[in-house]
Formats: structure tokens, C-alpha cells, sequence
């Protein structure tokens, strides 16, 4: 096999590839070397001899992906693909230099456990200004500012996230790994251009957001469920289970929770139903508010809280504390996952059976998604009237179907028939919540549980979500929720509760 001749010294050398790639020598390779005097002789016809034999030229491997071929992304925490990665900054440099002196000047004072949030604030800020003015770089006031902020959130906040955190119309933050950020605004995906510099910062991000409540995240334990100490819900799931780096969803919780009122300007119900909901509640009937991922079960079940007296003793539980009730007799509990060695855990079952021996009026679980939702039943049917949960499902009928497979989670091999006549005593309604298309979260069942008949549960809506109106020119659902003119058997057990409703609450509005 013949090989190719090294340059002459009066040759332009051939350029040279990316390490790692090999080259096969092909024919037109001399023909190139031999042209090179031609050029340079006859200048005016250089363009059209060199034009023919570039495809000749083999491409670097990481251009030349055949068409219709998927590159596989590498698995690994340290080889996460670097595709979409934005160009880098100018003063990624100095924003560098200045976050190591910032950490070399304030040191172990960053987690002095003694001192408060606006004091560590105060003191990095104040560092931070020391050490931008002693550098000699040129900078104009507004880039001074940016990089001042930036830095700033890095160390205080979540770093590039803090400003969507800031941000009110932000509902939902969402990191599919360093280079890729999304939000939910009024119920609508927009990609934004904030990025993390690399997997490490987004993984020191995570790490710092999960240590504040005693959590952990590693590869032997790569998902969890944590919070902000707003209250926000956060998930995070890091590599080998997240194949494109780190991945991160941040639900905000508004620091001003929604009230009822903000429900009927939204549109996600009408005066009507929310004043049915709330004798509802006042009367004591035990409400199940069911509805698919994102359709705004937790802000309803907070605003059926709301209309709790503030003279009942109410025991919450969650996965992760996210309800912000008002009431002044209320004990917050939390689940806890095993530790490292497997053991210490606490689920929401165990704390639902143990908030029996608390003594509470009323019991608020956040979700149930286990065989809790047996202890749940038990509760409901043994004189904790007025209990609330939330439930995934895809409509009222569904969530009865979901209670019963949740139920046969628990393990007592308990007949079919045995599981719906306890749903049937313990549940008296049931509100489910949609996401429409247009990104509105609305109420579109208001659905009362009846009895047994036969092997079936009989369900009866009080108020239906109305879609015959259609939408606008933008876009959004026209529809509103009316009453189907049918009154709830629940009345007199509501009447004991010395709690009425005005007949024509019933009365449809075609009526």
C-alpha cells in the first residue's frame, strides 16, 4: 500500500485534522498537492481548479453524521452531550475569577448557621462590590450590574433560575439538562435563553436546593421530590436515569396564595359553584378533588381549606408541604424517604394512621397515590367528617375506579364489592379539574357520590362544565360551568351541620 509523501519545504502544508480522526489517503489527495504551483502561477484560475476537489476532503467526525442517523448520547455525568450549548459569554472569565475570590475572601462564612438571610445577603454583596471594583477590566454600569446580579443569585439563589423564580407570571420551571430551559406562562410552554454554564453547575444547583431540607441526590439515589422554602414543589432526576443531563421541574407556589375569589375572575369556576363548595365544606361532606398533572388540583384544594372554620383542628399531610392554610389550628406533617442505608422512612400511610390518634376535625391529605387511600376510607367512615384529598384521574368516574385500585394496593385481598360500598359511604363529592387546551385550568365536574346500586357506584352531577360555546378568535374556551338542575341527596346530611343551600342555586341559567 502506497503512502503519501511528506510536503516539500516550498509546499504548503496539507491541514491538519481533529485528533482522533483518521483520514484514508484517496486519489485526489496528489491531485490537490500537484495543483498547488498551478495555483500560484495562474492566480485568476485558482477558484475553479481548487472548487472540484473539495468533496474530495474527508469532513471531521463529529460534522459528518449521515442523514437520517441519531447520534446516541453518552450516559454518564460527565459526558453530557454538549449540543445546544449557547455561544460563551465575554465575561465568562471574569465571572469566573470573580466568584473565586469572592469564595476565598468570605470563606466559611457562607454557611454560618448563625447568621440570617439578609445578613449573609448584606455581607456578599458587599464582598461582591469590593472585589468588582478592584478589578481593572473596563466595564460599563449596565454589565456591571448583570455580572454583579448573576454571581450574586449563584451564591444566594439557584443561580440562572432565580430570575424566573422572581417572576409572577411564571408558573412552572422546567431544566432538561444544562443548556435547556422552559417555563409555563398562563398555561403555555416558552423556551427561554437563561442556560447553566455546564452539568456540574446545574448539579451544584440541584444538590444546594435539596441539602436545605435534608435531602439527597446521588447515583444511588437519583430522583427526588423536595421544596423551596416558599413552598414551591420540586422534582430532580440526575444521570444515569436522566440520559441528557440533570433534570429539574420547579412548581411555584404564589407567596400570596389564590383565593376563591381569583378562581371566578380566572374562570375556573362560577359564584355559583363556589358557594356550593363552600357549604359544602362548612357542612362537613368528606370532598375528593381529582384531576390529571398541572390541571391546579392543590391550589382548589387550598381554596376548600380556606372555608374550614377556624375553630376545627386540622391535620395536613403531604409529600412535600405545599398547602398554606390560614386557620390557626393546624399541624403539618411530611413524609420522609429512607436514608442511605435503606431505613427510616415514613409514608403518607403512616402518618395518615397516625394523625387518628392526633385528634383532628378534619384531615387534608395532599395526595393520595398509595394504600393510603384505604386509611383514608377508614378515616372518612369513622368520624373525621369534612376530610379533603386530592387524586390523579381523567374524570369522576375514573377517580372512583383509581380509589379502588389504590385500595387493593394495600394488600388485604378485600373483595371488589366490599372496597366500593366503603368509597360509597366515605365519599360525598367529588370536584374535578381539567387543563383545556387553551391552557385554563377550569372546574368541570361539581359530581355527587349516591350509593350502591347493584355492583355500581351511582354518580349524579350538580354542575357541568358547558363546552357548546366554543372558543374565541383567540383561542380560549367560551365555556362556563352551569348547574344540570338535579339536587344533591346530601342536603339533609349537610342540615344537620346547621348548614343550608339556597334552592335556585340548582335552578340551570337557561332557566
Amino acid at each position: 500500500m502506497r503512502t503519501s509523501q511528506p510536503p516539500a519545504s516550498d509546499q504548503p502544508a496539507a491541514p491538519a485534522t481533529d485528533a482522533g480522526t483518521a483520514t484514508r489517503p484517496t486519489a485526489a489527495a496528489p491531485t490537490v498537492a500537484a495543483a498547488a504551483p498551478a495555483r500560484a502561477a495562474r492566480p485568476a484560475r485558482a477558484a475553479t481548479t481548487a472548487a472540484p476537489a473539495a468533496p474530495a476532503k474527508t469532513a471531521p467526525t463529529h460534522l459528518a453524521t449521515p442523514p437520517g442517523r441519531d447520534v446516541v448520547a453518552p450516559t454518564s455525568a460527565a459526558a453530557v452531550p454538549a449540543k445546544g450549548k449557547p455561544a460563551k459569554d465575554r465575561f465568562d472569565d471574569l465571572k469566573g475569577s470573580v466568584h473565586e475570590e469572592l469564595l476565598v475572601q468570605l470563606g466559611p462564612k457562607l454557611y454560618d448557621a448563625n447568621l440570617t438571610a439578609a445578613e449573609l445577603e448584606a455581607m456578599v454583596r458587599q464582598a461582591l462590590a469590593d472585589v468588582m471594583a478592584a478589578s481593572d477590566r473596563p466595564l460599563t454600569a449596565n454589565d456591571r450590574q448583570r455580572i454583579t446580579q448573576e454571581i450574586a443569585d449563584d451564591i444566594l439563589g439557584y443561580g440562572p433560575l432565580e430570575p424566573y423564580l422572581r417572576d409572577e407570571s411564571v408558573a412552572e420551571v422546567m431544566v432538561n439538562g444544562p443548556f435547556d430551559i422552559w417555563l409555563e406562562r398562563n398555561g403555555k410552554l416558552v423556551r427561554v435563553d437563561g442556560t447553566f454554564n455546564d452539568e456540574a453547575h446545574l448539579r451544584r444547583t440541584i444538590d444546594k436546593i435539596v441539602s436545605r431540607i435534608g435531602r439527597r441526590i446521588d447515583e444511588a439515589s437519583p430522583m427526588v421530590d423536595a421544596r423551596l422554602p416558599d413552598g414551591s414543589r420540586v422534582n430532580a432526576v440526575v444521570p444515569p436515569l436522566a440520559i441528557d443531563g440533570s433534570s429539574l421541574t420547579i412548581r411555584k407556589f404564589a407567596t400570596d396564595p389564590l383565593t376563591v375569589q381569583n378562581l371566578i375572575d380566572f374562570g375556573s369556576m362560577s359564584r355559583k359553584t363556589a358557594d356550593f363548595l363552600e357549604a359544602c365544606v362548612k357542612g362537613r361532606l368528606n370532598v375528593i378533588v381529582s384531576g390529571g398533572t398541572g390541571a391546579g388540583k392543590t391550589t382548589t384544594l387550598n381554596v376548600l381549606s380556606s372555608f374550614i372554620p377556624s375553630d376545627e383542628r386540622i391535620v395536613t399531610i403531604e409529600d412535600a408541604a405545599e398547602l398554606q392554610l390560614k386557620q390557626d389550628h393546624v399541624v403539618r406533617l411530611e413524609s420522609r424517604p429512607s436514608n442511605i442505608e435503606g431505613k427510616g422512612e415514613v409514608s403518607i400511610r403512616d402518618l395518615v394512621r397516625n394523625s387518628l390518634r392526633m385528634r383532628p376535625d378534619r384531615i387534608v391529605v395532599g395526595e393520595v397515590r398509595d394504600a393510603s387511600a384505604l386509611d383514608m376510607l377508614q378515616a372518612m367512615n369513622t368520624g373525621h367528617d369534612g376530610s379533603i384529598c386530592t387524586v390523579h384521574s381523567n374524570g369522576p368516574r375514573d377517580t372512583l375506579a383509581r380509589l379502588e385500585t389504590l385500595v387493593l394496593m394495600a394488600g388485604m385481598d378485600l373483595p371488589m364489592r366490599a372496597i366500593r360500598e366503603q368509597v360509597a359511604s366515605a365519599v360525598d363529592l367529588i370536584v374535578h379539574q381539567a387543563r383545556l387546551k387553551d391552557g385554563s385550568r377550569r372546574i368541570t365536574h361539581v359530581t355527587e357520590v349516591e350509593r350502591m346500586e347493584g355492583d355500581v357506584i351511582t354518580l349524579q352531577d350538580i354542575f357541568l362544565f358547558d363546552n357548546n360555546a366554543g372558543f374565541d378568535a383567540d383561542g380560549r374556551s367560551l365555556g362556563t360551568l352551569k348547574a344540570t338542575g338535579l339536587r344533591p341527596s346530601f342536603l339533609e346530611k349537610m342540615a344537620h351541620s346547621n348548614v343550608t343551600i339556597d334552592p335556585r342555586t340548582f335552578v340551570p341559567e337557561s332557566l
